[in-house]
């Protein structure tokens, strides 16, 4: 049966929570979901798992969303997005992309036009290591080859992406709003760290 927008809210909330364990599991479901986003087929059955605990009791239902869900090509892209990677990129900062994932999202950003303006993607699958353990953005900082003192990380999650702290890096959190309610968080999460880009297009002054 079809999810009305609350259930969907929820389903989503529970695949996309970045720490915690959103249904109950078994021993070796509770594995796979602490390790999904070091390996492709822990994730897999991880992700499997929630959407039949949540309600999805159509084996095929749950592939196919699970396909959607791990194709970058159905994701919708926050609106500064592009435009804060554009300026990052224009003013001369080296960007990195740094995620807990099982999928390379490399392609979300070549869709977008902005893949080679990021100079290292970190994912946790390539690396070994996940959010909030300090290899993973450790393995980032030394990628960019940039002190972890003039590093910002942005990020959802306070436990997750707020890790990077340890390592001395500066952190500034964004809500993960859905897409639409969140049109500027880059952009603020930049001005709050002391930073300012100049938007694409927009005259500097000498």
């Amino acid at each position: 049966a079809p999810f009305d927008v609350h259930q969907q809210a929820e389903l989503m909330r529970r695949l996309t929570a970045p720490t915690g364990q959103p249904v109950e599991m078994d021993a070796e479901e509770h594995h796979a979901w602490t390790n999904r986003d070091r390996d492709p087929a822990w994730h897999r059955e991880a992700y499997l798992t929630v959407l039949r605990r949540s309600g999805v009791a159509d084996p095929q239902q749950a592939r196919n969303l699970y396909a959607k869900v791990t194709d970058p090509a159905c994701w919708t892209v926050y609106p500064d997005t592009v435009p804060v990677i554009e300026a990052l990129s224009g003013d001369g900062y080296r960007i990195g992309v740094l995620s807990n994932i099982a999928f390379d999202i490399r392609p979300a950003f070549a869709v977008l036009g902005i893949d080679d303006l990021v100079s290292v993607f970190t994912l946790s699958f390539e690396v070994g290591a996940v959010k909030p353990e300090p290899e993973i953005f450790r393995h980032a900082v030394d990628m960019l080859d940039v002190d972890p003192a003039r590093t910002l990380m942005i990020g959802d999650s306070e436990k997750a992406d707020g890790a990077a702290r340890g390592i001395g890096c500066s952190f500034q959190l964004v809500e993960p709003l859905p897409t639409t309610d969140r049109p500027d968080a880059l952009w603020r999460a930049l001005s709050a760290a002391g930073i300012s880009p100049s938007e694409p297009g927009a005259v500097r002054s000498s």
